[in-house]
């Protein structure tokens, strides 16, 4: 299992946090998501055989939030 922690921008809610583990959950190899407000975190366990980060990325901006970089 591969390990990714992704800082993301726009989250200020609940409801983003829920949205956010949604969309996460919802990817194919995806085994464990934790995503926090304070710091605005989401830690992923994924198979990287099935998944790549990239795409991890792409699940968070498709649910509307940014990937924040650097």
């Amino acid at each position: 299992m591969s390990e990714l922690t992704l800082t993301i921008s726009g989250m200020s809610c609940g409801g983003c946090v829920a949205s956010v583990t949604r969309a996460l959950q919802a990817q194919d190899g995806v085994a464990a998501v934790t995503v926090t407000l304070a710091p605005p975190q989401a830690h992923i366990r994924y198979d990287a055989a099935v998944i790549g980060a990239q795409q991890l990325e792409n699940a968070i901006e498709d649910a509307g939030y940014d990937i924040v970089r650097g």
